[in-house]
């Protein structure tokens, strides 16, 4: 993380975070890209979750990170997109992806999700999650096809999870991220996202987006067992802690009252080293 382009409360979040030891055993320049990669998706997250602010300057906000954006790319003043420009440039990561990124956080400003059909959660977690894993891989030098593979599932089971984890505090928020489909089939006709948090179904229509996640999930692990070229240490570490995470969510059950389920961070050191041990 470069001190001198990342906002100091942005470092704070990135040394804070779960995967900062795991992102700790990359290459210097490796792991100062994912930093400012992460930085980035942090900074336009909280835009998008910003509850203070009205969705036109939100949006407004976004608009002129996509504008950063544009002219790092073109040349130009980068603004606040110099926190990236190095990676950009080291790892030739794609405009794209970064668009991407801001496209799934607009989808969060301009209406916030309800019950969205399945189509349209598999594409905002292509956004959200899979294009991040896009500009990851190439910084972590896979080859493009493997990279592409593997941002595709690791990334909607990574986000599959989250949604699962959040159910409480997106509804907090009026947003609710389980598909139609599976609401549907577990009987449950939304009204609000604060009774559709009280409401027991929840927990199969829950279930139906864990069986999803398992089989990104186990994509994911065949891709990675088949040991491709580059620095896999991480992605092997998100997949394993996130796994393990929605299989103690799965014993717990989503019936309200859920408990929410934290990363143990002893235990994250553990899988740090034994991944660096088997690598």
């Amino acid at each position: 993380m470069n001190p001198k382009t990342t906002p100091g409360a942005l470092q704070a979040q990135v040394s804070g975070s779960s995967f900062y030891a795991g992102m700790r055993v990359l290459p210097k320049a490796e792991r100062e890209a994912m930093y400012a990669v992460y930085a980035f998706c942090r900074a336009v997250d909280d835009i998008a979750d910003d509850q203070q602010g009205d969705a036109e300057g939100r949006r407004a906000e976004l608009e002129a990170w996509r504008a950063d954006i544009d002219s790092l790319y073109a040349g130009g003043d980068a603004g606040r997109a110099a926190l990236v420009a190095d990676a950009v440039q080291h790892f030739q990561l794609n405009r794209t992806d970064f668009h991407a990124v801001i496209n799934g956080m607009l989808m969060d400003v301009e209406r916030d999700i309800r019950w969205p059909d399945f189509q349209t959660l598999d594409y905002y977690c292509d956004c959200v999650a899979s294009a991040v894993g896009r500009l990851s891989v190439k910084i972590f030098g896979m080859e493009p096809q493997h990279g592409l593979d593997l941002a595709h599932h690791l990334g909607r089971a990574l986000q599959f999870t989250n949604i699962l984890r959040d159910i409480d505090e997106d509804a907090a928020i009026g947003r609710v991220y389980l598909a139609r489909e599976h609401l549907a089939a577990a009987g449950v006709d939304p009204t609000t996202p604060a009774e559709l948090a009280r409401d027991p179904r929840v927990d199969h229509a829950a279930r139906a987006l864990a069986v999803k996640a398992h089989e990104h999930f186990a994509a994911a692990h065949a891709i990675l067992q088949a040991r491709p070229k580059g620095h896999l240490i991480a992605p092997r570490l998100m997949g394993a802690v996130y796994e393990k995470i929605l299989s103690r969510m799965e014993a717990q059950g989503w019936q309200p009252p859920r408990k929410r389920i934290k990363v143990n961070k002893v235990a994250l050191i553990f899988t740090v080293l034994r991944l660096m041990a088997v690598r």
